[in-house]
Protein backbone atom coordinates (compact mmCIF):
# COMPACT_ATOMS: atom_id res chain seq x y z
CA UNK A 1 0.00 0.00 0.00
CA UNK A 2 1.40 3.69 -1.12
CA UNK A 3 0.66 7.21 0.52
CA UNK A 4 0.04 9.39 -1.89
CA UNK A 5 -0.40 13.55 -1.17
CA UNK A 6 -1.31 11.79 2.45
CA UNK A 7 -3.81 9.82 1.45
CA UNK A 8 -3.88 5.75 1.85
CA UNK A 9 -4.71 4.49 -1.63
CA UNK A 10 -6.78 1.12 -1.53
CA UNK A 11 -8.53 -0.67 -4.46
CA UNK A 12 -12.42 -1.60 -3.38
CA UNK A 13 -13.34 -3.31 -6.41
CA UNK A 14 -14.30 -6.64 -7.58
CA UNK A 15 -15.71 -8.40 -10.34
CA UNK A 16 -19.29 -7.39 -9.01
CA UNK A 17 -18.97 -4.05 -9.86
CA UNK A 18 -19.15 -4.39 -13.65
CA UNK A 19 -21.44 -2.15 -14.52
CA UNK A 20 -21.24 0.65 -11.97
CA UNK A 21 -19.01 3.92 -12.73
CA UNK A 22 -15.65 3.64 -10.89
CA UNK A 23 -13.19 5.76 -10.38
CA UNK A 24 -9.24 4.37 -10.52
CA UNK A 25 -5.58 5.30 -10.20
CA UNK A 26 -3.25 3.00 -11.48
CA UNK A 27 0.44 2.54 -13.18
CA UNK A 28 0.73 4.00 -16.58
CA UNK A 29 3.91 4.37 -18.95
CA UNK A 30 3.05 7.03 -20.47
CA UNK A 31 2.45 8.91 -17.20
CA UNK A 32 4.46 12.60 -17.84
CA UNK A 33 8.59 12.89 -16.19
CA UNK A 34 8.40 12.01 -12.85
CA UNK A 35 4.63 11.25 -12.63
CA UNK A 36 3.55 7.17 -11.94
CA UNK A 37 0.03 7.47 -11.86
CA UNK A 38 -3.08 8.50 -14.11
CA UNK A 39 -6.64 8.30 -13.48
CA UNK A 40 -9.84 6.75 -15.36
CA UNK A 41 -13.07 7.33 -14.29
CA UNK A 42 -16.12 5.85 -16.41
CA UNK A 43 -18.54 2.69 -16.44
CA UNK A 44 -16.34 -0.63 -15.67
CA UNK A 45 -17.69 -2.50 -18.72
CA UNK A 46 -15.66 -5.83 -17.99
CA UNK A 47 -12.67 -7.73 -16.09
CA UNK A 48 -11.48 -10.45 -18.39
CA UNK A 49 -8.06 -12.34 -18.18
CA UNK A 50 -6.49 -9.90 -15.79
CA UNK A 51 -7.75 -7.09 -17.34
CA UNK A 52 -10.29 -3.74 -16.73
CA UNK A 53 -11.96 -2.20 -19.13
CA UNK A 54 -13.50 0.96 -18.15
CA UNK A 55 -15.68 3.04 -20.95
CA UNK A 56 -15.41 6.84 -20.57
CA UNK A 57 -18.05 9.55 -20.70
CA UNK A 58 -16.98 10.28 -24.55
CA UNK A 59 -17.19 6.53 -25.24
CA UNK A 60 -13.44 5.67 -25.24
CA UNK A 61 -12.19 2.77 -23.53
CA UNK A 62 -9.45 2.17 -21.14
CA UNK A 63 -7.91 -1.15 -20.83
CA UNK A 64 -5.72 -1.50 -17.51
CA UNK A 65 -4.31 -4.47 -16.26
CA UNK A 66 -5.22 -5.24 -12.93
CA UNK A 67 -1.69 -5.59 -11.32
CA UNK A 68 -1.09 -2.03 -12.38
CA UNK A 69 -4.15 -0.86 -10.12
CA UNK A 70 -2.89 1.40 -7.37
CA UNK A 71 -6.04 2.50 -5.83
CA UNK A 72 -10.15 2.19 -7.22
CA UNK A 73 -13.83 2.89 -5.95
CA UNK A 74 -17.05 2.54 -6.91
CA UNK A 75 -18.38 6.43 -7.32
CA UNK A 76 -21.84 7.87 -7.67
CA UNK A 77 -23.38 8.80 -11.07
CA UNK A 78 -22.17 12.40 -12.23
CA UNK A 79 -23.70 15.20 -10.47
CA UNK A 80 -26.58 16.69 -12.00
CA UNK A 81 -25.89 19.90 -14.79
CA UNK A 82 -25.86 23.13 -13.37
CA UNK A 83 -26.55 23.90 -17.30
CA UNK A 84 -29.83 23.94 -19.39
CA UNK A 85 -32.70 21.98 -18.32
CA UNK A 86 -33.03 18.37 -16.22
CA UNK A 87 -33.35 15.71 -18.88
CA UNK A 88 -32.80 11.90 -18.98
CA UNK A 89 -31.53 9.90 -21.34
CA UNK A 90 -34.47 7.45 -22.04
CA UNK A 91 -36.76 11.20 -22.83
CA UNK A 92 -33.91 12.55 -24.93
CA UNK A 93 -32.86 8.76 -26.58
CA UNK A 94 -36.85 8.72 -27.70
CA UNK A 95 -37.11 12.34 -28.52
CA UNK A 96 -34.24 12.31 -30.71
CA UNK A 97 -35.95 9.24 -32.65
CA UNK A 98 -38.65 10.62 -33.03
CA UNK A 99 -37.04 13.46 -35.33
CA UNK A 100 -34.96 11.26 -37.54
CA UNK A 101 -38.08 8.84 -38.28
CA UNK A 102 -37.07 5.77 -40.84
CA UNK A 103 -39.57 4.80 -43.70
CA UNK A 104 -39.83 1.37 -42.86
CA UNK A 105 -39.11 -0.33 -38.40
CA UNK A 106 -39.43 -3.76 -36.95
CA UNK A 107 -39.33 -4.43 -33.24
CA UNK A 108 -36.72 -6.61 -31.79
CA UNK A 109 -37.94 -6.73 -28.38
CA UNK A 110 -37.36 -3.63 -27.09
CA UNK A 111 -35.16 -2.73 -29.76
CA UNK A 112 -36.16 -0.97 -32.98
CA UNK A 113 -34.81 -1.92 -35.93
CA UNK A 114 -34.80 1.08 -38.63
CA UNK A 115 -34.42 1.75 -42.64
CA UNK A 116 -35.03 4.49 -45.01
CA UNK A 117 -33.28 3.20 -48.12
CA UNK A 118 -32.10 5.30 -50.81
CA UNK A 119 -32.49 3.99 -54.39
CA UNK A 120 -30.44 6.04 -56.21
CA UNK A 121 -26.72 6.15 -55.86
CA UNK A 122 -27.07 7.28 -52.03
CA UNK A 123 -26.00 9.31 -49.37
CA UNK A 124 -22.29 11.29 -49.92
CA UNK A 125 -20.01 9.91 -47.87
CA UNK A 126 -16.23 9.19 -47.65
CA UNK A 127 -15.32 6.33 -49.38
CA UNK A 128 -18.62 5.81 -51.17
CA UNK A 129 -21.43 2.91 -50.97
CA UNK A 130 -20.26 -0.42 -50.18
CA UNK A 131 -20.09 -2.42 -53.37
CA UNK A 132 -22.83 -4.77 -53.82
CA UNK A 133 -25.19 -2.79 -51.44
CA UNK A 134 -27.45 0.31 -50.98
CA UNK A 135 -27.34 2.95 -48.72
CA UNK A 136 -29.95 4.85 -46.60
CA UNK A 137 -30.81 8.16 -45.51
CA UNK A 138 -28.98 9.12 -42.95
CA UNK A 139 -27.37 6.41 -40.27
CA UNK A 140 -29.46 7.96 -37.65
CA UNK A 141 -33.18 6.27 -39.59
CA UNK A 142 -30.78 3.32 -41.01
CA UNK A 143 -30.08 1.75 -37.57
CA UNK A 144 -31.21 -0.10 -34.66
CA UNK A 145 -32.14 1.28 -31.39
CA UNK A 146 -31.62 -0.48 -28.90
CA UNK A 147 -34.16 0.91 -25.82
CA UNK A 148 -34.64 -2.13 -23.16
CA UNK A 149 -33.99 -6.12 -23.67
CA UNK A 150 -33.82 -7.71 -27.29
CA UNK A 151 -35.48 -10.56 -25.67
CA UNK A 152 -32.21 -12.74 -25.85
CA UNK A 153 -28.73 -12.70 -25.81
CA UNK A 154 -27.16 -9.70 -27.28
CA UNK A 155 -24.71 -11.99 -29.64
CA UNK A 156 -28.25 -13.37 -31.02
CA UNK A 157 -29.82 -9.98 -31.20
CA UNK A 158 -27.08 -8.69 -33.33
CA UNK A 159 -27.15 -11.39 -35.57
CA UNK A 160 -31.02 -11.18 -36.04
CA UNK A 161 -30.02 -7.38 -36.63
CA UNK A 162 -27.04 -8.26 -39.69
CA UNK A 163 -29.67 -10.82 -41.18
CA UNK A 164 -32.24 -7.76 -40.88
CA UNK A 165 -30.53 -5.10 -42.71
CA UNK A 166 -29.03 -7.94 -45.31
CA UNK A 167 -32.13 -9.01 -46.45
CA UNK A 168 -32.63 -5.21 -47.47
CA UNK A 169 -28.97 -5.26 -48.89
CA UNK A 170 -28.09 -2.37 -46.24
CA UNK A 171 -25.05 -2.08 -43.91
CA UNK A 172 -25.92 -3.53 -40.82
CA UNK A 173 -25.61 -0.57 -38.07
CA UNK A 174 -26.52 -0.04 -33.95
CA UNK A 175 -26.97 3.12 -32.23
CA UNK A 176 -25.78 2.92 -28.94
CA UNK A 177 -24.74 5.55 -26.44
CA UNK A 178 -22.67 6.62 -23.14
CA UNK A 179 -21.96 9.02 -20.56
CA UNK A 180 -24.98 9.78 -18.60
CA UNK A 181 -27.38 7.80 -16.23
CA UNK A 182 -28.83 4.96 -17.75
CA UNK A 183 -26.45 4.75 -21.00
CA UNK A 184 -25.50 2.11 -23.18
CA UNK A 185 -21.76 1.31 -21.86
CA UNK A 186 -21.85 -2.65 -21.59
CA UNK A 187 -23.87 -2.60 -24.77
CA UNK A 188 -20.86 -1.02 -26.67
CA UNK A 189 -18.31 -3.33 -24.75
CA UNK A 190 -20.09 -5.89 -25.91
CA UNK A 191 -20.52 -4.52 -29.62
CA UNK A 192 -16.82 -4.09 -29.70
CA UNK A 193 -16.09 -7.39 -28.51
CA UNK A 194 -18.27 -8.79 -30.88
CA UNK A 195 -16.85 -7.49 -33.95
CA UNK A 196 -18.61 -4.49 -34.49
CA UNK A 197 -16.48 -1.17 -35.20
CA UNK A 198 -17.48 2.26 -34.12
CA UNK A 199 -17.35 4.69 -37.64
CA UNK A 200 -19.01 8.03 -35.99
CA UNK A 201 -19.37 9.82 -32.61
CA UNK A 202 -21.65 12.48 -31.48
CA UNK A 203 -22.68 15.04 -28.70
CA UNK A 204 -26.47 15.32 -28.06
CA UNK A 205 -26.28 19.17 -26.57
CA UNK A 206 -28.86 20.71 -24.69
CA UNK A 207 -30.39 24.09 -23.44
CA UNK A 208 -32.61 26.32 -22.14
CA UNK A 209 -34.68 27.15 -25.13
CA UNK A 210 -35.79 31.06 -24.24
CA UNK A 211 -32.23 32.22 -24.08
CA UNK A 212 -31.53 31.30 -27.59
CA UNK A 213 -35.37 32.54 -29.01
CA UNK A 214 -33.77 35.97 -27.12
CA UNK A 215 -30.77 36.46 -29.41
CA UNK A 216 -30.30 38.75 -31.58
CA UNK A 217 -30.95 37.38 -34.98
CA UNK A 218 -29.38 40.70 -37.20
CA UNK A 219 -30.53 41.90 -40.41
CA UNK A 220 -30.99 38.54 -41.86
CA UNK A 221 -34.95 37.70 -43.39
CA UNK A 222 -35.32 34.16 -41.93
CA UNK A 223 -38.20 32.22 -44.21
CA UNK A 224 -40.09 29.19 -42.31
CA UNK A 225 -42.42 26.79 -44.08
CA UNK A 226 -44.09 23.61 -43.05
CA UNK A 227 -43.32 22.28 -46.52
CA UNK A 228 -39.63 20.97 -47.83
CA UNK A 229 -38.96 22.64 -51.10
CA UNK A 230 -36.24 21.74 -53.71
CA UNK A 231 -34.05 25.22 -53.49
CA UNK A 232 -33.95 24.22 -49.23
CA UNK A 233 -32.52 20.23 -50.41
CA UNK A 234 -30.43 21.78 -52.89
CA UNK A 235 -28.76 23.83 -50.01
CA UNK A 236 -28.69 20.87 -47.56
CA UNK A 237 -26.51 18.00 -49.88
CA UNK A 238 -26.18 15.49 -47.33
CA UNK A 239 -27.09 13.19 -50.78
CA UNK A 240 -26.46 12.25 -54.19
CA UNK A 241 -30.48 12.47 -55.21
CA UNK A 242 -33.41 13.62 -53.18
CA UNK A 243 -35.53 10.72 -53.43
CA UNK A 244 -38.84 9.68 -51.03
CA UNK A 245 -36.37 8.61 -48.46
CA UNK A 246 -34.68 11.74 -47.82
CA UNK A 247 -38.72 13.75 -47.97
CA UNK A 248 -39.82 11.18 -46.01
CA UNK A 249 -37.25 11.55 -43.06
CA UNK A 250 -36.95 15.16 -43.32
CA UNK A 251 -40.94 15.88 -43.19
CA UNK A 252 -41.51 13.59 -40.49
CA UNK A 253 -41.91 14.29 -37.14
CA UNK A 254 -44.71 15.67 -34.34
CA UNK A 255 -44.06 19.72 -35.64
CA UNK A 256 -41.46 20.23 -38.24
CA UNK A 257 -39.99 23.85 -39.61
CA UNK A 258 -38.15 24.30 -42.46
CA UNK A 259 -35.73 27.60 -42.31
CA UNK A 260 -33.68 29.41 -44.97
CA UNK A 261 -32.73 32.68 -45.64
CA UNK A 262 -32.34 33.89 -49.24
CA UNK A 263 -28.71 33.52 -51.16
CA UNK A 264 -27.57 35.15 -54.83
CA UNK A 265 -29.48 32.61 -56.34
CA UNK A 266 -32.36 30.09 -56.33
CA UNK A 267 -30.27 28.13 -53.43
CA UNK A 268 -30.16 29.61 -50.19
CA UNK A 269 -27.48 31.30 -48.32
CA UNK A 270 -28.97 29.27 -44.90
CA UNK A 271 -30.98 26.55 -43.94
CA UNK A 272 -32.44 24.88 -40.94
CA UNK A 273 -34.73 22.02 -39.61
CA UNK A 274 -36.83 22.34 -36.42
CA UNK A 275 -39.02 19.67 -35.08
CA UNK A 276 -40.95 20.42 -32.18
CA UNK A 277 -42.13 17.45 -29.21
CA UNK A 278 -43.87 18.24 -26.56
CA UNK A 279 -41.18 20.21 -24.22
CA UNK A 280 -38.60 19.97 -26.48
CA UNK A 281 -37.20 21.72 -29.87
CA UNK A 282 -34.49 20.27 -32.21
CA UNK A 283 -32.03 21.77 -34.00
CA UNK A 284 -30.38 19.90 -37.36
CA UNK A 285 -29.97 20.79 -40.95
CA UNK A 286 -28.11 23.66 -40.35
CA UNK A 287 -26.12 24.40 -43.28
CA UNK A 288 -24.65 27.90 -44.36
CA UNK A 289 -23.07 28.65 -47.81
CA UNK A 290 -19.27 28.39 -47.38
CA UNK A 291 -19.39 31.73 -49.10
CA UNK A 292 -22.36 33.47 -46.99
CA UNK A 293 -20.44 32.39 -43.48
CA UNK A 294 -19.29 34.37 -40.41
CA UNK A 295 -22.36 36.34 -40.97
CA UNK A 296 -24.26 35.68 -37.87
CA UNK A 297 -26.56 33.33 -40.74
CA UNK A 298 -26.80 30.10 -38.03
CA UNK A 299 -27.24 32.45 -35.04
CA UNK A 300 -30.40 33.98 -36.88
CA UNK A 301 -32.11 31.07 -38.55
CA UNK A 302 -31.56 29.36 -34.90
CA UNK A 303 -33.05 32.35 -33.62
CA UNK A 304 -36.56 32.34 -35.58
CA UNK A 305 -36.91 28.49 -35.41
CA UNK A 306 -36.30 28.67 -31.44
CA UNK A 307 -39.02 31.42 -31.25
CA UNK A 308 -41.70 29.81 -33.35
CA UNK A 309 -40.87 26.62 -30.74
CA UNK A 310 -41.47 28.65 -27.96
CA UNK A 311 -44.45 29.67 -29.23
CA UNK A 312 -45.89 25.79 -29.59
CA UNK A 313 -44.71 25.81 -26.01
CA UNK A 314 -41.36 23.85 -25.99
CA UNK A 315 -39.02 25.39 -23.17
CA UNK A 316 -36.25 23.28 -24.02
CA UNK A 317 -33.71 22.80 -26.77
CA UNK A 318 -31.50 19.97 -28.10
CA UNK A 319 -29.14 19.34 -30.86
CA UNK A 320 -26.49 16.40 -32.10
CA UNK A 321 -22.90 17.74 -33.38
CA UNK A 322 -20.56 14.72 -35.15
CA UNK A 323 -17.80 14.64 -32.14
CA UNK A 324 -14.88 15.89 -34.59
CA UNK A 325 -16.59 19.15 -35.87
CA UNK A 326 -14.85 21.91 -33.88
CA UNK A 327 -16.25 24.92 -35.58
CA UNK A 328 -19.69 23.65 -34.89
CA UNK A 329 -19.15 22.25 -31.32
CA UNK A 330 -17.71 25.66 -31.06
CA UNK A 331 -20.86 27.70 -32.45
CA UNK A 332 -22.92 25.87 -30.20
CA UNK A 333 -21.22 26.07 -26.82
CA UNK A 334 -21.15 29.57 -27.26
CA UNK A 335 -24.92 29.40 -27.44
CA UNK A 336 -25.39 27.84 -24.04
CA UNK A 337 -25.67 24.26 -25.50
CA UNK A 338 -23.89 21.70 -23.18
CA UNK A 339 -23.10 18.15 -23.70
CA UNK A 340 -25.34 15.49 -22.14
CA UNK A 341 -24.35 12.31 -23.75
CA UNK A 342 -22.49 11.03 -26.61
CA UNK A 343 -23.92 8.91 -29.08
CA UNK A 344 -22.03 5.97 -31.53
CA UNK A 345 -22.84 4.12 -34.20
CA UNK A 346 -21.37 0.63 -34.42
CA UNK A 347 -21.17 -1.08 -37.86
CA UNK A 348 -21.21 -4.71 -37.99
CA UNK A 349 -17.75 -5.62 -39.39
CA UNK A 350 -17.88 -7.29 -43.34
CA UNK A 351 -17.38 -10.61 -44.46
Amino acid sequence: MENIGGGRLEVRLTRADVGKRVSVRYVTDSAAPGERFTDAVGVLTSWDAGVLTITRKSGETVRIPELRLAAGKVVPAAPARRRGPAATFPELSRVTARAWQPVESAPLGAWTLRAAILEGPGEARPGGAVAGRRVGFTRRANSALPEGDPGRPVAEALEAVREWYADRKLPAYVQAATGAASTQELLCADLERLGWRREVTAEVRIAALAPLADREPGPAVVRLSRTLDEPWLRRYQRFTEAGPAVRHVLSSGPSVWFASVAGTGEVPAAIGRCVVDGRWAGFMAIEVDPAHRRRGLATAVMTALARQALDEGASAAWLQVEADNDGARALYEGMDFAVHHHYHHYRQAEA
